[in-house]
């Protein structure tokens, strides 16, 4: 849903800002303890909010998500950050930061007594940057990443639990507002009430030999009449 939102507004921007330039900016720090992670994404989110009210910070707009993926050592957690960011056309004449200057200044708004590891790009003139959405909201959590540990994965999602993954500032703001807005038509509402005779009710379990999930029964909720089916 938000990629489809992303991709219907970011071309807007384009066609307001056609002279303007973007840059794609990964930040990132050290491994954090999982029961530790929902105090680092306050962190985080918090370093980032000192680092857009610098003087220095190019932006006029971004789009930001946060991703958190599996420390290799199997236990900890990586939150790190993906924003893609609106700048003036003249920020490569004046203004412009080297990544060196985008390290001390993430290092001085997270606080840290060491050197993070980011990564800056400039996207070309000539490039589009709608395909980054893609990268910039592809997961929160690699799918392989919650599989793997049982353990691992209840404390992520307890860590995670109302956490905000996507945000927007500056001039975007207006464009990708219904980034922010709670996605209800893809949780639901347990306590909604209301006339529920047009549902239907679709039930999948998982076949081991083929890897899927296949559907298995259909429950119509207006007649109560449940049609079975096996089929992928």
């Amino acid at each position: 849903m938000w990629k489809a939102k992303a991709y219907e507004a970011l071309p807007k921007v384009v066609a307001d800002y056609p002279t303007y330039r973007w840059l794609f900016l990964t930040l990132t720090l050290k491994n954090c303890e999982l029961t530790d992670l929902r105090d680092t994404l306050t962190d985080i989110n918090r370093a980032f909010k000192r680092l857009t009210e610098l003087k220095v910070f190019p932006g006029i707009g971004w789009v930001k998500s946060i991703e958190v993926t599996r420390g290799r050592d199997g236990q900890s957690a990586h939150p790190h950050i993906h924003c893609l960011i609106l700048v003036k056309p003249s920020y490569f004449a004046q203004g412009y930061l080297h990544k060196k200057d985008w390290i001390a200044l993430w290092q001085q708004c997270l606080r840290l007594n060491y050197k993070p590891i980011l990564d800056i790009q400039a996207i070309h003139a000539d490039k589009s940057p709608v395909g980054l959405i893609a990268e910039i909201l592809k997961y929160q959590c690699k799918e392989s990443d919650l599989c793997a540990d049982a353990d691992w994965f209840i404390e992520y999602v307890h860590q995670m639990h109302k956490t905000r993954a996507v945000s927007v500032g500056g001039v975007l703001r207006g464009y990708f507002k219904a980034l922010e807005e709670e996605p209800e038509d893809l949780i639901g509402k347990d306590d909604e009430a209301g006339d529920s005779s047009d549902e239907t009710v679709m039930t999948f379990r998982w076949n081991t030999r083929i890897k899927k999930y296949i559907l298995v029964r259909i429950t119509s909720c207006n007649t109560r009449n449940v049609q079975y089916k096996d089929t992928a």
